[in-house]
């Protein structure tokens, strides 16, 4: 299975059997023993909780060895109730030896009983619930990854729908490129030939690219992966033997079928999922603890500038998704009419003018103390953007990108990012860049922690 996307499902499925694990211990406990239930367990286990915790580990231990956490094409109801029974059975062997093993005083059979149908009721139940909103959540668009296919011959077909038969993987295929005319399923589209690619690349939302051609066209295989790595895209080259490196890279499996990926930019999945708890939890706080600030730069700026008060532009994020970014207004209402008065100013892909002159008497003030950038904090909660990150460009700058700087796109968009709290700091569009890239290069949580720390001081400076 296609590693990075199989391990943010298998880590979601972990979390809720275990937290229900426990769950379902204590609520048997109440309902069986009432409200008095922690001092019934006293007598027979000294440490109740870290029971509890050894049973959740324990009880992933088994639905793992059962092959629960493996996503599956042909996922049905039957088979995942069947597997789960099987581990409960197991479950219980395990736990009835340990308790004679261990020669605890007696424990109530009627709980037993009860326990180890409802651990299948409820991991079956939580597992079809998970399922359904995951579903239902990637059919509105949430979460979901792009695939740009290179062939439309029958192999690339063949290996678009293994792609899309794993619902869980959150992948859906943008479309196909050949210079051969093959007729598609009405669900699919050719969008050009192989000469298109950098332009598709560059004008839709790609976030990997699968290279399905014959090893005839092996060149035409080594460049493409090249073009795409450069951007910042995972290539995928489904193989059943690879004779040649295109780069570094490692081979994974899809249905039997090997898959040679080569991929840019962070790829530890738990990583990117603490990430994004990390933005959740921050910026939650943050809202609910500046909402005074918030407040009282909201009534200056009405009082002082008028209406109004919020600044929106739709700004380029991951992998070329656009979204409206948010600000307090720092400038006069007209100030993007204005925008091609003052153009030739300043480096087209990074405008950035050191006196502009549309900026207001408040602005001045919020953009030093970089209070201006506060309601970015809705674009963290909504996913569109990181606390740390590259930070978003418009479209009409990203437009002027060369091939490397696309690379920036490769990483969700931050708030604050490497380049705001380095030493290094330089007007050069191209220094930025590096100073990006070297981000997405060494990216860790630690990093991000550093980042942040330093961030504050920063502002505050007016740095």
């Amino acid at each position: 299975m296609l590693r990075r996307h199989a391990i943010g499902f298998r880590t979601l499925l972990m979390l809720a059997d275990g937290v229900l694990a426990v769950l379902l211990l204590a609520v048997l406990s109440m309902a069986r023993f009432g409200v008095e239930w922690v001092t019934h367990w006293g007598p027979v286990l000294a440490q109740p909780a870290a029971f509890a915790v050894a049973y959740a580990v324990v009880w992933i231990a088994v639905l793992w060895l059962h092959g629960m956490y493996r996503p599956r094409a042909r996922w049905t109801v039957w088979s995942e109730g069947a597997a789960i029974g099987r581990a409960v059975v197991v479950m219980a062997l395990i736990t009835s030896s340990l308790l004679f093993a261990l020669r605890l005083p007696d424990v109530s059979r009627s709980y037993l009983l009860l326990m180890f149908p409802a651990q299948w009721l409820t991991t079956i139940a939580s597992r079809l619930l998970m399922r359904y909103v995951l579903e239902r959540l990637r059919e509105r668009g949430y979460n979901l990854r792009y695939v740009l296919v290179v062939g439309a011959g029958p192999r690339a077909q063949a290996f678009a729908a293994k792609l899309e038969g794993h619902r869980e993987l959150g992948l859906r295929i943008r479309g196909f490129v050949d210079d051969h005319p093959y007729e598609l399923p009405l669900k699919w589209r050719n969008l050009g030939k192989f000469e298109d690619i950098e332009r598709i690349l560059q004008d839709d939302v790609v976030d990997e690219v699968a290279i399905c051609l014959p090893f005839s066209l092996w060149d035409r295989m080594n460049a493409v992966a090249h073009l795409a790595e450069a951007v910042g895209k995972i290539v995928r080259v489904p193989v059943d033997v690879l004779e040649g490196a295109l780069s570094a890279g490692r081979v994974e499996e899809l249905d039997g079928t090997p898959v040679y990926s080569l991929v840019t930019g962070p790829d530890r999945m738990a990583g990117l999922i603490l990430k994004r708890t990390l933005d959740l939890v921050v910026s939650t706080v943050a809202v609910v603890g500046l909402s005074p600030v918030f407040l009282a730069i909201a009534l200056w700026i009405r009082a002082r500038e008028g209406s109004p008060i919020l600044f929106r532009q739709v700004r380029v994020g991951l992998h070329g998704r656009q979204f409206q970014v948010l600000k307090f207004r720092t400038m006069e209402p007209n100030a993007e009419d204005r925008y091609h008065e003052l153009v030739d100013q300043s480096d087209p892909r990074a405008f950035k003018l050191t006196n502009d002159p549309r900026i207001t008497a408040t602005g001045h003030f919020l953009r030093r103390t970089s209070l201006d950038e506060l309601p970015q904090l809705w674009n963290v909660l909504r996913g569109e953007m990181s606390l740390v990150g590259p930070r978003p460009a418009p479209p009409r700058e990203v437009l002027g990108y060369d091939l490397w700087h696309r690379r920036r796109l490769a990483m969700k968009p931050g708030i604050t990012g490497l380049w705001q709290v380095s030493a290094r700091r330089s007007d050069d569009f191209n220094d930025r860049a590096e100073l990006d890239l070297s981000y997405i290069d060494r990216w860790s949580l630690w990093l991000d922690f550093k980042i942040l720390a330093r961030t504050v001081p920063a502002a505050f400076d007016g740095r």
